[in-house]
């Protein structure tokens, strides 16, 4: 996918924003916009000179090409464990714990945030040995191993050959920085479906509505064992919610009219934050100007197609042709937010005229992966929720173990069960003594799919099937 030179960027200025791109800090571009309209351009300045900044030899390596009007990030959450980050364990090398591209479509006003999970095995290109790194040969391995290898310019020049998206620049933080980033906007308010016990990532929390501060975020998007199936894309889920959470509450009336929150929001955004030197401040303001709203709509969420490694069950690849035209449509520019109300004219036809049928969104599910293939659950709840499904829960079977993908329900709920058997590609339906008001859909041997809506006609709906969620459909929850 990759190999050819970059083409020159347009010098126009930004049309709607680019560094929102950071959505991972969509935040920050956020309130670095609040921060201009306030005219405090000097002291603006000042703070983000804080941040640390890394000199990339972009010119060598063939690079993908670069379209006008579209602006890609790499966001990057480090798992370095030195300094401050010493609490958290210890682990070899520097290398990504969080990993994904955030595309912004200047022209449409629409950001596009792909996770790459750091199971994800590839083909790595070589690196050249860098001060304080020995570089790499040419090598099949995890796509995050290549930043203990050859740093961020490796890393860098390895998400472009494998995706064949051009990345404009990059932005990483260590997990100090990112509890810190939470700690000065308040907490941020999370819906949690099921109590919650993850020693390993710090973490213990009751079921319910609540605030979590920086440290219990830090433990929520880290938690890998204490939640779901345990593995990278439950988690990767998890960490999606997240953020819709975090950008909705960034934006929210208390914290953008309060001059304080604003400040220690910045100040800790830019004191734990790395970036390419050519993510320079008059950019940063260009973005900022541009980032005076932002729609929850137009951002979306989804982690790259992939499945189970024929070498190892314990890790993924990714999932051909789909990625690729994922990756494309990306690079392309394309509008991948998806048309109103056009995938819901011909995949929801599964109640037929039944007046008494449930709608989707009223029908909650748990859903218990007994196929064997790592993180298939988190990718069906994904695929579920875009059909409108409320998932609370994922995980692996405790009670009920088919061979075949069978939708369990309590007594009185038959109709719920066939509204959501239909909505698969093969299921059956099953009465079980014991459950309460979720479904509990058990994913057997026989699995193929959701049968989903077809939407694949429209390059704008690229993303539909593949589970993605906006920032403001995260907001939906059980609690």
């Amino acid at each position: 996918m990759a190999g050819r030179r970059s083409a020159p960027r347009s010098s126009r200025p930004f049309d709607r924003g680019r560094l929102s791109t950071g959505q991972w800090v969509a935040c920050v571009a956020t309130a670095l916009a609040i921060i201009a309209s306030l005219g405090g351009y000097g002291w603006y300045q000042g703070i983000v000179g804080n941040i640390t900044t890394h000199q990339v030899d972009t010119d060598a390596w063939d690079r993908p090409v670069s379209v006008e009007g579209v602006m890609n990030l790499l966001i990057i959450g480090s798992d370095i464990r030195s300094g401050e980050n010493a609490d958290y364990g210890e682990a070899e090398g520097e290398r990504p714990d969080t990993m994904l591209i955030a595309s912004i479509n200047v022209d449409s006003g629409t950001a596009t945030l792909v996770n790459l999970p750091r199971d994800l095995v590839v083909d790595l290109p070589g690196c050249e040995p860098a001060e304080g790194y020995e570089g790499m040969i040419p090598q099949t391995a995890m796509l995050n191993s290549a930043m203990t290898f050859g740093g961020i310019g490796c890393q860098w020049n390895t998400v472009e050959q494998v995706t064949g998206v051009h990345l404009d620049h990059f932005v990483m933080m260590d997990f100090t920085g990112f509890k810190d980033m939470v700690d000065a906007i308040g907490g941020v308010e999370m819906c949690i479906p099921a109590p919650i016990d993850d020693p390993k990532a710090h973490l213990e929390l009751d079921a319910g509505l609540q605030t979590l501060d920086g440290e219990q975020s830090l433990g929520f998007v880290r938690s890998r064992y204490g939640q779901g199936d345990g593995s990278d894309l439950s988690r990767i889920g998890r960490q999606q919610q997240f953020m819709g959470a975090m950008l909705r509450g960034v934006l929210s009336s208390e914290v953008m009219t309060s001059p304080v929150t604003v400040t220690n929001f910045l100040g800790a955004v830019t004191d734990s934050i790395s970036t390419d030197e050519d993510l320079t401040v008059d950019t940063m303001t260009d973005i900022a100007i541009s980032m005076r709203e932002v729609d929850l709509a137009n951002v979306q969420f989804l982690t790259v197609p992939n499945g189970q490694s024929p070498n190892d069950a314990n890790r993924l690849i990714m999932r051909e042709p789909d990625a690729s035209e994922l990756f494309e449509a990306i690079n392309a520019g394309a509008d991948l937010t998806g048309g109103d109300g056009e995938d819901e004219e011909e995949g929801s036809g599964d109640s037929g005229g039944d007046g008494d049928a449930p709608d989707p969104s009223e029908i909650t599910v748990d859903i218990r992966n007994n196929t064997g293939i790592s993180g298939l659950a988190a990718q069906v709840q994904g695929e579920l929720e875009t059909e409108g499904f409320v998932v609370t829960n994922t995980g692996n079977p405790g009670a009920r173990f088919p061979d075949v993908t069978t939708v369990y329900h309590a007594p009185g709920q038959e109709a719920a069960a066939s509204v959501l058997a239909d909505a698969l590609e093969q299921a059956v339906t099953e009465e079980a003594e014991g459950l309460g008001a979720d479904l509990e859909l058990v994913l057997g041997a026989d699995w193929v799919g959701v049968a989903g809506s077809g939407a694949a006609e429209s390059e704008a709906s690229v993303t539909e099937d593949l589970g993605g969620i906006t920032a403001e459909a995260a907001e939906d929850s059980p609690c």
